[in-house]
């Protein structure tokens, strides 16, 4: 019962990527923290979004490579999926991670609360659990709550063989065909996987474009991949309804240039974002400002509108990055420390897992365009790199964009294999502000396919020794 009062240094609600790294890094700092999370340790990023979903991309490319082993001399018969042993494996890895986590929080003396934290007011949480409940007030909270699920009213989405991503990482069945409703990161990554399990993928997607925040030469050179393997995908799609055939399997209705169409699918993925989750949090006790979305307010600090309580991660709608709320987290332990920091979003790195893998960082040509911002660009392909065309990775390139007139770097984009490497380097270049002749002097290994970032950096000054520029 409400019978007792705990007080702590720092009270965490939410133990995902945000909340987790803001329990040890206080922790480390001296801090008496308490961690309190409804469900698990490593939120949804790492039970149920980033890490098990990607390793699910590692099958498909191991089965992919098996399939065409023979390109490299290696001959493998009768390459098959085992999604019993796929799914065995991806939550294997979640395992190990989250027992990981687990014995870092205790080491580090967090003091580790499964249950529902809400706010009684500006200065008291109610913790319940199986237990019973318990009053904390603590000097200061950080919520990092994370996201849910985004659910579309359409008529039958409630029927069993429509799933969220979350539902699909349990699935041990290949279904013959899928409609994913939803052509952003989440439904194209899931749809790349099932394309590459041999599964016939159909994505429709409302708006004019696939991936609508990147630029189109990334967007529409993926559509072509798509095309290869297994995944066609449709935009300016409106589903309006999701029947039940005879046969037991979904009749998908949509519109598309003013034509009312169907498709028939075994299993539909709903896939159309997340969602600030404040469920339970009790935010109307409390002077904490909230978003259009849902979302909590904060400044650069993360701090809400009460100057002891922050907010971090996907609850703040800012950037939904698993990897940008564990920078929140530390620019709000530091500021509840006394040494301000502020977040800067500048130069966020994104990848999008799909085969050929997309990643970007800083101002794309979208948004270089709206802003009248005159800029000039330097794209090199991968083919004009040895270790690229023995990696079979020559369709991709890195496209870096420089203000016109200070010369300075503020976007990339690569396209390909280990893009997800290749965006570090850039990433590290923009944010320190490393000049062309910073990366000139710079000396990278051979054969690797880091030197295209070399390469891409002589483009800008018409210097590219590899390739026409």
């Amino acid at each position: 019962m409400d019978n007792e009062t705990i007080n702590t240094d720092l009270l965490i609600i939410g133990a995902g990527p945000g909340g987790y790294v803001a329990a040890i890094y206080a922790a480390k700092k001296g801090l008496d923290v308490t961690l309190v999370d409804k469900t698990y340790v490593g939120g949804t990023c790492l039970n149920v979004g980033c890490i098990p979903t990607k390793a699910l991309v590692k099958s498909a490319e191991v089965y992919t490579e098996a399939k065409n082993a023979a390109m490299y001399g290696v001959n493998v018969e009768n390459a098959s999926i085992d999604m019993l042993k796929v799914i065995e494996r991806k939550a294997s890895i979640t395992k190990t991670l989250v027992d990981g986590i687990d014995f870092l929080l205790a080491k580090n003396n967090v003091k580790v609360i499964k249950g529902t934290a809400t706010f009684k007011n500006n200065q008291v949480v109610s913790v319940s659990t199986e237990s019973g409940s318990t009053l904390f007030e603590p000097k200061n909270v950080i919520i990092a709550t994370g996201s849910k699920t985004k659910h579309l009213p359409i008529p039958g989405i409630k029927n069993d063989f429509v799933i969220d991503s979350e539902q699909l990482l349990d699935n041990t069945k290949l279904p013959a065909k899928m409609t994913v409703i939803g052509g952003g990161i989440i439904g194209m990554e899931f749809a790349f996987i099932y394309g590459h399990f041999g599964v016939k993928v159909d994505v429709l997607e409302f708006l004019p474009s696939i991936l609508p925040t990147i630029d189109k030469d990334l967007s529409q050179r993926l559509i072509r991949f798509a095309k290869q393997n297994n995944v066609t995908i449709t935009t300016n799609a409106q589903v309006t309804k999701i029947d039940k055939t005879e046969e037991g399997i979904a009749k998908v209705t949509y519109i598309h240039k003013d034509e009312t169409k169907t498709i028939e699918a075994n299993l539909v993925l709903e896939a159309v974002g997340r969602i600030p989750c404040t469920d339970g949090l009790g935010l109307e006790n409390t002077a904490i400002e909230s978003g259009k979305t849902g979302n909590i307010l904060v400044d650069k600090s993360m701090r809400t509108s009460l100057k002891n309580i922050y907010a971090i991660g996907d609850v703040t709608n800012i950037m939904q990055l698993a990897h940008v709320a564990s920078h929140q987290a530390f620019v709000a332990v530091d500021n509840i420390l006394n040494n301000k920091s502020e977040m800067d979003y500048d130069f966020v790195p994104s990848v999008i897992f799909t085969v050929p893998q997309i990643a970007t960082v800083g101002k794309s040509e979208i948004e270089l365009t709206k802003s009248g911002m005159e800029y000039t660009v330097s794209k090199v392909p991968f083919s004009a790199n040895g270790k690229a065309m023995i990696m079979d990775y020559q369709q991709g390139f890195i496209k870096l964009i420089q203000n016109a007139v200070t010369k300075e770097l503020i976007g990339a984009a690569v396209f390909g294999g280990d893009a997800e490497h290749l965006i570090a380097p850039l990433t590290l270049a923009m944010k320190n502000k490393l000049s062309y002749k910073d990366i000139k002097e710079t000396i990278f290994a051979h054969p690797t396919i880091s030197e295209l970032v070399h390469e891409a950096f002589l483009g800008l000054n018409k210097e590219a020794i590899h390739y026409l520029d």
